[in-house]
């Protein structure tokens, strides 16, 4: 066991002594906790470099706006003799690991660790990268409890430009997964590039915003409702698909709108709500005298304002009337219904 396991394994047992709600369905993977301090933004985030903290949060953060960052950047707030960070990595809630990545050379994300979950009976994947070591016994299949410490922050990654050591922060995301099929679909759509991380690649995940979930929950306490709070962001577009049994469905059931029509008719396709993201908000059941279209997909409406506000996914393109899906947009689809 590498010498500083010990440690970490007493600051697991030391971490959940630290202030929580017991409602609380999700933890803040380490003990910077200046998320839930007013004005505590800078202390809490770290930005890209020269940029400010907000570069740091969830969403088009980046790129003024072009390029999206699908998790928070978490500041670390302990560090030894050589600067460099020692902040225990703990898990957000009760799960199993689902998958290790420890050849930082293979990913952005350097040594990293995926979390499968279950909350409210919804499948949430958390994920913590950029860790100067993953702890040794941990391997896919082992559980975990909430709070448990599961590897050491640090600075790895495979970037041109380093992490610096004033930049020292985890990368913690909390994700839905597409489809259980990627690692083909992948395969099929790209033969010629390498997929290292098979069904766990980022591309598979679908990011939530961990700040507003972790706001949200402080303050409605056992009222706050994961599938609720999904089903409530903002619509970006509206799109027919004309398939009906997609692993997604049977996955997160919770965000599927019963449709009596359908339901007497017979299931010809489904309607689905995209948040910026992507995310499937909410997913309807469409009966084929409901379907208008013989496309296998139909962009059917767009939020303009959502659209300028939140651009970096790429999703659709156009203005007034004129509005298509973009190929990261059909690229997407394809891969949900795959």
């Amino acid at each position: 066991m590498k010498p500083y396991f010990p440690l970490l394994l007493a600051a697991s047992a030391l971490s959940s002594t630290s202030p929580a709600c017991a409602a609380d369905l999700f933890l803040l993977p380490t003990a910077n906790r200046t998320l839930y301090e007013k004005g505590g933004e800078e202390k809490f985030f770290v930005g890209t470099a020269g940029k400010p903290w907000t570069s740091g949060t969830f969403g088009c953060v980046r790129s003024e706006g072009w390029q999206i960052h699908e998790g928070l950047d978490i500041r670390c707030v302990q560090r030894d003799g050589r600067d460099e960070p020692t902040d225990p990595i703990m898990a957000t809630a009760d799960g199993t690991v689902a998958y290790i990545n420890r050849k930082p050379s293979l990913s952005n994300f350097g040594n990293y660790i995926l979390l499968r979950h279950v909350i409210q009976g919804l499948e949430i994947y958390s994920t913590y990268a950029h860790l100067s070591e993953i702890r040794s016994d941990l391997r896919a299949g082992i559980a975990v409890k909430a709070g448990e410490t599961i590897g050491m922050m640090g600075r790895t990654a495979n970037t041109r430009q380093s992490i610096t050591k004033d930049r020292a922060h985890v990368h913690f995301e909390l994700n839905l997964l597409i489809n259980d099929h990627f690692a083909a679909w992948y395969k099929k759509t790209n033969p010629k590039q390498r997929n290292d991380h098979g069904d766990w690649n980022g591309q598979n995940l679908l990011g939530l915003d961990p700040r507003l979930i972790l706001l949200e929950q402080r303050a409605l306490g056992a009222k706050f409702d994961l599938a609720q709070f999904i089903r409530t962001r903002r619509e970006l577009c509206r799109v027919l698909v004309r398939d009906t049994g997609f692993p997604f469905l049977r996955r997160y059931p919770q965000l599927v709108r019963a449709n009596p029509r359908a339901l007497q008719e017979g299931v010809a396709g489904y309607e689905l709500a995209l948040n910026f993201n992507g995310v499937p908000i909410e997913l309807i059941p469409r009966a084929a005298s409901e379907i208008k279209s013989k496309s296998r997909l139909q962009l059917l409406s767009v939020n303009e304002a959502e659209k300028h506000a939140n651009p970096g996914r790429r999703l659709v393109t156009g203005s007034g009337k004129n509005w298509k899906l973009t190929t990261s947009g059909e690229n997407l689809l394809e891969l949900l219904i795959y």
